[in-house]
């Protein structure tokens, strides 16, 4: 079974940084797609940012310029670097994979952006 477990949220003031890892068990070149959504409350769960096992990424509108997302290969890893942080980004983040034939969530990881 493919675990995803992210570290890294809490709560920073705006125009602060945070930076999210999530370490999948298993090999990442596995993964044809890796990535990062978030929930807000009373909201539905939207794209944040995508890495594809090329290399290319993607990134949602509102956080483009903010975020970057990037892997280490050698430790299974993604990771999102979010500089510029505003209110709106307060969310729960989760990571996400997808391979053929699987798609995988982590549990989760809180952010809160408020003075």
């Amino acid at each position: 079974q493919v675990q995803l477990v992210e570290s890294g949220g809490g709560l920073v003031q705006p125009g602060g940084s945070l930076g999210l890892s999530c370490a999948i068990s298993t090999n990442i070149f596995s993964m044809r797609l890796m990535g990062w959504f978030r929930q807000a409350p009373g909201k539905q769960r939207e794209l944040v940012a995508t890495i594809i096992s090329g290399g290319n990424t993607a990134y949602a509108d509102s956080v483009k310029g903010r975020f970057t997302i990037y892997r280490d290969n050698a430790k299974n890893t993604v990771y999102l670097q979010m500089n510029n942080l505003k209110p709106e980004d307060t969310a729960v983040y989760y990571c996400h994979a997808q391979r053929s034939g699987g798609i995988y969530w982590g549990q989760g990881t809180q952010v809160t952006v408020s003075s």
